[in-house]
């Protein structure tokens, strides 16, 4: 069975001033997330699952999904902020997404079989959709707790234009993901990459750390133990009263993980990202699209 693609395309857009999904960076307009698509296509991938925000179903049909009507079969599935088991209601006053993990339990009733998480609005490049596409088609039918990221460098993925959010990773001998802790500010501060600490310290860290750019492979049983754990996080009430708290999908991973339920395994790649966390990113990223145009990576026009 081919491994299914979930998209992540429901962010805010708070830091880049827009919907940042749709905006049109290559040479005919395509998204980055067009990019993604045609990507997963040649890596294997036989379905694409979007999950966006409701208020902007309309315009992501029109611009989005048309493209690949005639290409690969797309679903669509939506996040909301009200979309929380039964006995939990919307603290008054939260206008913030309930985070990356809460957005891929929005995905439990339509994908059946493995499947790659990724941004919508990150570069990974050819290279990494053929790494995960191959290690999720070669899982044994009915598998699961066997899990997978792709490890991109640190030093391959900051932006020029101020701080980004990571999941800092470390690994055992096996390439396995022992812990991934995510890292809301993370950027160069006088020469070496630094992330800030729980008590507002910068810790440097080498360029060569492996980091997740939020490009995992799971297996269903995935969803079953993210309904558990976002019980767990919705009854503490330090997570209720905070209006920005997020369900992450590192947290969950490394529950998984510290717990021995799951594995991880690390699949490592010098690909470099890049990406418009900020609107002073985006002339930068159509540069580099069209260099690997140039380059003979991509046709000049992808659907």
């Amino acid at each position: 069975m081919k491994p299914t693609l979930f998209v992540l395309a429901a962010g805010m857009g708070s830091r880049y001033g827009g919907l940042k999904q749709l905006d049109g960076l290559g040479p005919n307009g395509e998204t980055i997330m067009d990019y993604s698509i045609f990507d997963a296509i040649r890596g294997g991938f036989g379905k694409i699952v979007f999950v966006i925000r409701k208020d902007f179903e309309q315009d992501f049909r029109e611009k989005i999904i048309s493209k690949y009507e005639n290409h690969i079969p797309v679903e669509l599935v939506f996040q909301a902020i009200d979309n929380l088991p039964e006995g939990f209601t919307c603290p008054e006053g939260r206008v913030k997404p309930w985070g990356t993990n809460h957005a891929v339990l929005m995905g439990k009733d339509v994908i059946k079989e493995p499947f790659a998480v990724i941004n919508a609005d990150d570069f990974y490049s050819r290279d990494a959709f053929a790494v995960i596409g191959n290690w999720l088609s070669n899982l044994p039918e009915g598998a699961e707790n066997q899990y997978c990221m792709v490890g991109f460098r640190v030093g391959n993925t900051l932006s020029e234009n101020g701080s980004v959010a990571r999941g800092i990773c470390e690994k055992d001998e096996q390439g396995n993901l022992t812990t991934v802790v995510e890292r809301t500010e993370i950027m160069r501060v006088d020469g070496p990459i630094c992330y800030k600490d729980e008590q507002g310290e910068w810790v440097a860290v080498e360029d060569n750390t492996p980091v997740s750019m939020n490009m995992w492979g799971f297996t269903p049983d995935y969803f079953k133990y993210s309904e558990d754990y976002f019980v767990e996080f919705l009854s503490d009430p330090k997570n209720m009263e905070n209006l920005k708290a997020e369900f992450f999908i590192p947290l969950m991973v490394n529950k998984l993980i510290t717990e021995n339920t799951a594995t991880v395994k690390v699949l490592d790649t010098t690909s470099k990202w890049f990406g418009v966390t900020y609107a002073a990113d985006r002339q930068g990223v159509v540069d580099k699209i069209q260099a690997l145009i140039d380059a003979g990576e991509y046709p000049q026009k992808l659907f």
